[in-house]
């Protein structure tokens, strides 16, 4: 008997077939084989917004092949990922491929082991079709924005470009953001600060309060005045309180969390985490185990984990660092209000699978994650972390002065380790208190230092990358399965820049945003955004019918155009352009920088009575391999960067490298880095290459340690 099983990726294929026996054929669908053609709106708004689905160019022969391996199987399992995009594939699958949509043929796991991957086979489930509405629902709201909206705000501003349901929320949280600091006017304060001797030992103390109250200081007057009464003050401890408190450790990650600490602590841009977790998920050739998937599905937005996982882990813990790092009674998490909750928290499918056990069988970004994953997973279920607090109040008093003066400061001892002797939550970014001395109320106190201090009240943070995905989440705007693909797409559409880590809207993301808020509300508004998202859970789960949602959101927005043509009628939004000192041959002018569909070029600013254009050329250092030319940048007509040879035509030299600027110490041409860090000579007769060692490395085996 012949059974075939359908997954996106070869990976995850080659995953499950290790599981299974001979009866089972394990094939991949390479993600999606159908979706909306994108040369039209493909979406028949009069029909019921019925969908036009055609099999993605490519894959006629990938499908052609599938249909082929239906057609000898006995049965036939779709075991895509277990989300709305993966039961979205699933669906089109059996539609292509003639199978019965009434059958029990869709299989999912949450994890991909020998045991997940059996119980599964051994439980299929009919395609839900909730969660494909949903799916369909947000991909044919997406094309109606982006097709009907997209040629308006290109008019308006520039040729070329495009608006999202979810990014231009996203642009208009950066502009706003962005704006708010700029707007920021700073306030003036000050701080007294105090170093005490107590013995041998010192320890700092700040004003707080006088024989009023809490003291607060406007200006260096104000802070003169206390410095005044303070000279010559006696100085001793009022009263000391101790007590004890107890820290929880955080939950196991849900995506957004996971991205966030990936940014801050491993420095992973979002995407670049999606796809190490993937890696992770689909399988690991992990030495002396085999081919095994390492976590737990990696889009989720819930904090539940199986009863079975608990008592792996509760074991483990026991075993390696004895009962006592186990809480009096299980730990559970609350899933925020608004989840979706269909998956467990990310966490690994064997807990006894160490990142230390695995690290020689992993890429060294697979074993980062992997190692924020498990010791995340496993700290959450283990004792609080107990702490000793002490806090003291130093008063303050001048002989002659009726009134008093009063420190504070605090501090705290860790009694029980906990949790934190795996996952230590200063490396979050929580910093520590220094323990105070043993002191008791009526010591008398020496004072080691005195002074006052200016500060400014600050701006707003800009948002980051990991900061934005938590406002994301917070705000109810995207799903788990969309964060990356968000940051990504407004950026790769120039409406948000990267400056270090720091996420900056552009001149062309004000002025988009700005022509969005004043005619298209609904469109960059958050409440109506995460309102929206709330719909697509509603269909998930049969409450609503997804054609109506459409047919409501449809409405307004060609209600909103309309009245924005009339209202903008012969206006265009006139965007600041780079001048260069580049001549324009044909009239004399400076060209100015322009961008257009397939990236930035010069043009003469006379136009329309001068339209001379030319590709934008970035100079290098680098002589031509081939003829001794300069090599120049330029870009394709698809907008990728690439270099070549400035006396193209007679000389045909081009690479994707990038000249480094330096020269090669064995046949003295100029070098060029590639793909993996290879820096090498284009000289064929040379042949010399070498790897570029890696920036930050020690920095990178500090995060190992993490």
């Amino acid at each position: 008997m012949s059974k075939l099983v359908i997954v996106e990726s070869p990976a995850k294929a080659k995953t499950i077939k290790k599981y299974l026996g001979k009866d089972y054929d394990v094939t991949a669908s390479m993600g999606h084989i159908r979706d909306l053609p994108a040369a039209k709106l493909s979406v028949d708004v009069k029909n019921d917004f019925s969908p036009k689905y055609s099999v993605i160019k490519g894959k006629e022969k990938l499908v052609k092949e599938l249909k082929e391996k239906v057609d000898k199987s006995d049965a036939v399992y779709l075991a895509t990922d277990p989300d709305r995009e993966g039961e979205a594939i699933s669906w089109h699958l059996a539609t292509v491929l003639g199978l019965d949509l009434s059958e029990k043929n869709r299989v999912k796991f949450n994890e991909i082991n020998e045991n997940a991957v059996k119980r599964g086979l051994a439980n299929p489930e009919v395609v839900d079709m909730g969660l494909v509405d949903a799916q369909q629902a947000r991909r044919i709201l997406d094309r109606l924005v982006g097709y009907r909206l997209s040629p308006f705000i290109s008019q308006k501003i520039r040729r070329g470009l495009s608006a999202g349901r979810v990014q231009s929320v996203a642009v208009r949280l950066i502009v706003d953001r962005d704006d708010e600091i700029a707007k920021f006017n700073p306030e003036e304060y000050w701080t007294i600060d105090a170093k005490f001797a107590a013995g041998r030992k010192t320890f700092a103390a700040a004003l707080t309060e006088d024989e009023n109250g809490k003291v607060k200081i406007g200006n260096e007057a104000e802070s003169n005045v206390y410095m005044q009464r303070l000279d010559g003050a006696a100085y001793s401890v009022d009263s000391v309180k101790k007590g004890t408190r107890k820290k929880q450790p955080a939950p196991p990650f849900i995506t957004s969390s996971m991205q966030q600490e990936a940014s801050r602590k491993l420095n992973f841009q979002a995407q670049k985490t999606m796809k190490v977790a993937q890696e992770l998920y689909e399988g690991i050739n992990v030495e002396g185990v085999g081919v095994t998937g390492l976590i737990t599905y990696m889009r989720t937005d819930s904090l539940r984990i199986s009863e079975e996982a608990r008592a792996a882990g509760n074991a483990f813990i026991a075993a390696e660092f004895g009962s006592k790092y186990l809480p009096d009674k299980p730990r559970y998490f609350k899933t925020r209000a608004g989840a979706q909750d269909g998956h467990e928290a990310i966490r690994p499918t064997d807990v006894n699978l160490t990142p230390a056990k695995i690290k020689a069988s992993l890429t060294a970004d697979q074993y980062k994650l992997y190692n924020l994953i498990w010791r995340r997973y496993v700290a959450s279920l283990m004792a609080a972390c107990t702490q000793e607090t002490v806090k003291a109040e130093i008063k303050a008093v001048k002989p002659g002065d009726k009134g008093f003066l009063v420190f504070s400061a605090s501090g705290f001892s860790v009694k029980f380790d906990g949790y934190t002797r795996l996952y230590d939550e200063n490396l979050a970014g929580e910093e520590e208190e220094a323990a105070l001395p043993e002191i008791k109320a009526g010591d008398a106190l020496k004072l080691r230092e005195l002074k006052n201090n200016r500060h400014f009240t600050q701006p707003p943070a800009h948002f980051t990358e990991a900061s934005l995905i938590k406002t994301l989440e917070e705000t109810g705007v995207g799903r788990p399965s969309t964060y990356a693909s968000i940051v990504s797409t407004i950026i790769k559409r120039e409406y948000v820049k990267r400056e270090g880590k720091l996420l900056l809207a552009t001149e062309l993301g004000q002025a988009t945003t700005q022509l969005l808020k004043d005619h298209f509300q609904k469109i960059v508004n958050t409440k109506f955004t995460a309102s929206m998202e709330s719909k697509l859970d509603e269909i998930d789960e049969g409450k609503v019918n997804y054609v109506d949602v459409l047919r409501e959101y449809y409405g307004d927005l060609e209600n909103e155009i309309a009245k924005a043509k009339v209202e903008l009628q012969g206006q265009k939004i006139q965007l600041q352009e780079d001048i260069t000192d580049i001549k324009c041959e044909k009239c004399g002018r400076n060209m100015v920088i322009k961008t257009g569909r397939f990236g930035k070029f010069l043009a003469c600013p006379g136009y329309p009575e001068c339209k001379n254009t030319k590709p934008l050329i970035e100079e290098t250092n680098a002589t031509c391999p081939v003829c001794g030319g300069k090599v120049i940048g330029k870009r394709s007509h698809r907008g990728y960067r690439f270099y070549g040879c400035s006396n193209y035509p007679d000389c045909n030299f081009m690479t994707w490298d990038k000249p480094t600027g330096e020269n090669c110490p064995k046949c003295g041409k100029s070098l060029f880095k590639g793909k993996g860090g290879m820096v090498h000579c284009l000289n064929e007769a040379c042949g010399y290459s070498f790897k570029a060692p890696r920036k930050n490395a020690k920095k990178a085996d500090d995060a190992d340690d993490e």
